[in-house]
């Protein structure tokens, strides 16, 4: 069963999110039968990519008509939030456009070291306030996780895996994803923010027990849903659990 995934590197609710959904997926009883994937989402596209600031948070363009009491909170519960899972946490972190980022995920997920490079890029940027938008720090940062740092300099020196978060973006774009993190259940059920892992628990159970009775509605509609159609998914603070628009699945809500 596959697991997709649309997240921002620097997005302080997919960090938390990813924690929570992990636990989810180490208690699910068929995790070995599980593919996860992440894709490509840029809260912030606009920005300069190859330089960055210094910046409280990190408050990025969703937050620009918010009071800085406002934004302090918003600060204040995520931190609150990100203690709750064990997750180091710290405000003063730099910002800047996530781009070659993205395409440095790729190129780990292409190797098989996704989720440690994630993680690697989660604990420098939140938990050590590392300047990862400066190409020697994130060379660092996956070479310690796992990658090959000449692979790494390649990739942020060009633009290898460009392509590919284009086409995550359009995914996101046609799947009408506004907010991450956004997670897709076999193509059926969504969970829209950093949701609890009970509720994450849930709907991989859903999603599971309806796999049997899906295949054999529409095995030969599911073999021509396009790749991108298939891997969908956003990025986004709280909503419910939902389902998916994407076909040929019915839908079916968590509750």
């Amino acid at each position: 069963m596959r697991v997709d995934i649309w997240s921002d590197l620097v997005c302080p609710w997919c960090y938390v999110g990813w924690s929570r959904l992990r636990r989810a997926l180490t208690g699910f009883t068929h995790q070995d039968e599980l593919t996860v994937r992440w894709h490509s989402y840029e809260l912030n596209p606009g920005l300069a990519r190859g330089r960055s600031e210094p910046r409280p948070g990190a408050p990025g363009r969703r937050l620009r008509d918010l009071s800085a009491e406002e934004i302090a909170r918003g600060e204040q519960r995520v931190a609150a939030a990100a203690r709750d899972e064990g997750l180091p946490y710290r405000a003063d972190r730099h910002h800047g456009s996530t781009f070659d980022l993205h395409r440095l995920l790729h190129l780990a997920t292409e190797v098989g070291r996704a989720a440690p490079t994630l993680d690697a890029l989660h604990q420098a940027h939140f938990g050590a306030g590392r300047d990862i938008f400066d190409h020697a720090v994130a060379v660092d940062v996956a070479t310690a996780a796992g990658l090959d740092p000449t692979d790494a300099r390649r990739v942020l020196a060009g633009d290898a895996y460009t392509e590919r978060v284009f086409t995550d973006q359009r995914a996101a774009h046609d799947l009408r994803i506004t907010g991450v993190p956004y997670v897709l259940i076999d193509r059926s059920i969504v969970v829209s923010g950093a949701r609890g892992s009970a509720l994450f628990t849930r709907a991989l159970d859903t999603a599971w027990a309806r796999r049997p009775r899906t295949r054999a509605r529409s095995h030969a509609e599911v073999e021509t849903v396009p790749a991108a159609a298939a891997a969908g998914a956003g990025v986004g603070g709280g909503a419910a659990a939902r389902p998916s628009r994407s076909r040929p699945h019915a839908r079916q809500p968590v509750r």
